[in-house]
């Protein structure tokens, strides 16, 4: 008897590692949303190449280990076909491990990172420093006048890389570094930190920290003057999610440098962003940290309807 080319054995099994809990939920939920909204657009227009997509979402709880655990899972187990996930570059590597080293299965990495990741297996869809750093520091310095940078950072590859990047751009634009330091990510009192950006006299802080660090270093930043004195606060990842962590007086005036913002305008992201609010109203917002670059991609011509 034929097969039916949709038959549970001829289904694409497609493996999400989401930080559902955790310091990272806020964007690990939406992450999970954008998934579920194009694996059923997907399959509602007769699935991928004739194949019906089916979805195993796994929860990182914004813990390296545990993702490194639920990519096993997802290999070994569920027998996926390809993995979507992380959002911190220590947790690509360690879903990297289970995956493509041990696994040999096709891994899409969504978020921004520092680059240097090359594996036939690997496809990172987020924009890196050369697509971030190069054209807005020097857009930022001209604009503002800023010529001195601190750069509070998260002890991690991220961090280090793009730091490094910055003040390539930065001194080859006339600018200096006068500050760069590293901490935990679940450091929380940047008190002496937030004096020393004060004593050096930065005119921007190009910030790394990422949660739950963030935004206790945001508050203590504010609190000390230093945007109401002139000087100018920088997060490439900033997107609208992280505006529920936050009160708005402690990021006015926020630089943020992403491929996606909600502003944008044209008929495909107005389309993506009404069917996704109505789907999943709420808190978890679709936005530059969600999956939406590897998931939608060659999604135009399709879905939303």
């Amino acid at each position: 008897m034929a097969t039916s080319p949709t038959a549970a054995t001829d289904h694409i099994k497609v493996g999400l590692i989401a930080d559902q809990t955790g310091p990272l939920s806020f964007v690990g939920l939406a992450n999970a949303n954008v998934a579920r909204m194009v694996v059923d657009d997907l399959n509602a227009d007769g699935g991928l190449l004739g194949r019906h997509l089916e979805l195993h979402v796994e929860d990182s709880a914004t813990d390296d280990d545990v993702a490194a655990g639920k990519a096993r899972k997802l290999v070994e187990v569920d027998r996926v076909d390809v993995v979507f996930g992380g959002i911190y570059s220590s947790t690509r590597q360690a879903i990297k491990g289970p995956v493509v080293i041990g696994g040999k299965t096709l891994y899409i990495y969504p978020e921004q990172y520092e680059g240097q990741e090359s594996d036939p297996l690997i496809f990172c869809t987020g924009p890196g420093p050369a697509q971030q750093v190069d054209p807005f520091i020097p857009w930022l310095m001209e604009r503002t006048g800023a010529k001195t940078f601190y750069l509070p950072s998260a002890d991690y590859i991220w961090p280090h890389v793009l730091n490094a990047r910055v003040r390539e751009v930065v001194t080859a634009n006339g600018g200096t570094i006068v500050g760069e330091e590293y901490y935990p990510l679940d450091h929380t009192d940047y008190r002496a930190t937030v004096e020393r950006i004060a004593g050096s006299g930065a005119d921007a802080v190009f910030n790394t920290i990422v949660p739950p660090g963030v935004t206790p270093f945001f508050e203590q930043l504010h609190d000390s003057g230093f945007t109401s004195r002139g000087g100018q606060l920088i997060c490439t990842y900033f997107d609208e999610n992280f505006l529920n962590m936050v009160p708005a007086a402690h990021v006015e005036g926020l630089y943020g440098c992403l491929d996606y913002y909600q502003a944008v305008d044209d008929m495909f992201s107005k389309k993506l962003l009404t069917q996704y609010d109505a789907l999943y109203p709420g808190d978890a917002q679709f936005t530059g940290g969600t999956p939406a670059r590897a998931c939608t991609a060659g999604y135009a011509s399709g879905p939303p309807r």
